[in-house]
């Protein structure tokens, strides 16, 4: 197993409607993963996985992993594409922004 990524220039949309501009100066950009371990459920069935014995699945996160997540969140984010007001998604949002909530 892979795991890619690329790095695009969204600032028209995703900033914001362009209000945060991509400083160039600090190109190039790189990306990287260190110890990264992936496990997953590889079925196309939503509800199969969900049913799945992994205990990734059922994980949450304690009081103070929320709060140093909400504070990311709040510092850091630009953009939620579940907060998206767009209307990128002409059939509703993805199923991850429902389980977010």
């Amino acid at each position: 197993m892979r795991v890619y990524a690329s790095l695009w220039d969204a600032e028209a949309w995703a900033t914001e409607d362009g209000r945060i501009k991509t400083d160039w100066s600090r190109a190039p950009f790189v990306a990287s993963y260190k110890g990264f371990a992936a496990s997953g459920c590889t079925s196309q069935d939503v509800a199969a996985c969900a049913r799945s014995n992994g205990a990734w699945m059922h994980q949450k996160l304690d009081t103070t992993a929320q709060t140093r997540l909400r504070w990311v969140q709040k510092n850091h984010m630009i953009y939620n594409y579940c907060a998206d007001t767009w209307n990128r998604f002409p059939h509703g949002p993805p199923p991850e922004c429902a389980a977010a909530k």
